[in-house]
């Protein structure tokens, strides 16, 4: 047993997005791709942060566990790029892979989500068939990646 054998855990699916609506597609067409992860949905980057930070009285990550993080970018009390900043500043959770999925195509945001560190960036098309396609390719991306596991609290 060597310990890339943790490598192959399964990977808990953070899913930060304030629309209720967006939340259900990507969770059913993910699960459409044949993905059957455990996803916990959270309504702002706020919720998201204390999860993964151990802060407050909802729920907080566990040491050990591998996350995915799939997250907005307009949210209300803090939006997505304020939360990547914030993971990826932090030595442990930097190594979560964060995918941004978001309805805004500027270059520029692009460009500031890769430079903070985000892994992917997914534009949700307006159209629901396009939406629907780009979900099931993350789908198929997370049943193939290799998701370190997360340690210590803080």
């Amino acid at each position: 047993m060597n310990g890339d054998d943790k490598m192959n855990q399964e990977v808990i699916i953070l899913i930060a997005e304030d629309d209720e609506g967006h939340a259900l597609l990507i969770r059913k067409n993910l699960t459409r791709a044949g993905i059957t992860n455990r996803i916990i949905h959270f309504k702002d980057g706020q919720e998201v942060l204390d999860f993964l930070f151990c802060r407050g009285d909802g729920p907080q990550r566990k040491p050990g566990e591998a996350y995915v993080l799939l997250l907005d970018i307009r949210m209300p009390k803090l939006d997505g790029t304020e939360v990547l900043e914030q993971v990826k500043a932090d030595p442990e959770l930097r190594k979560i892979p964060v995918v941004m999925i978001t309805t805004t195509d500027d270059p520029r945001e692009i460009d500031r989500c890769h430079q903070l560190g985000c892994s992917n960036y997914i534009t949700k098309p307006v159209e629901y068939e396009g939406f629907v396609n780009a979900i099931r390719q993350l789908g198929l991306f997370l049943a193939v990646v290799q998701v370190p596991s997360i340690n210590g609290k803080h």
